[in-house]
């Protein structure tokens, strides 16, 4: 449904911290199901860790709230073009079950749970493999630039 180019349209991210490399399926006002492709050629597995790459977790929770921006702007109708951000600024029940690894295709989900003068809660799922990875109730803020 969007690729990276479009992605990026509504994310003001840029590598290597553009961290969504599709969206295959995004119902506004509702949900929103993409994905990142997780390879050895990620700046971070040089340091975590060497020997056993492993995608750090933060990075995860990032992914997802990722996808739950792109769900925010389309369903607002804006882009960073317009003036608006999404800021991450919570996360709630954060529990992860399994690494990810190189080779690994993270999918990334998100639902909109509110939507209150700016401030979106979504809750968000990766997984690989239909294996649950991370599940997360995550917060951003829509601001102005």
């Amino acid at each position: 449904m969007m690729d990276v180019n479009e992605i990026r349209q509504y994310l003001p991210h840029k590598y290597p911290f553009l961290l969504v490399d599709r969206v295959v399926e995004l119902h506004l006002n509702e949900s929103i199901i993409a994905y990142k492709n997780v390879t050895i050629n990620e700046p971070f597995f040089n340091g975590h860790f060497p020997n056993h790459p492993v995608m750090p977790g933060v990075l995860i929770i990032e992914a997802m709230a990722q996808a739950a921006g792109i769900l925010g702007f389309k369903t607002s109708d804006k882009t960073p073009a317009d003036g608006s951000i999404y800021y991450f600024v919570g996360s709630d029940k954060a529990r992860f079950k399994r690494p990810v690894v190189p080779g690994d295709r993270l999918q990334l989900e998100a639902k909109i749970l509110t939507q209150k003068r700016g401030i979106w809660k979504f809750e968000c799922e990766a997984t690989v493999d239909g294996e649950l990875v991370c599940a997360a109730t995550i917060m951003c803020a829509d601001r102005k630039i």
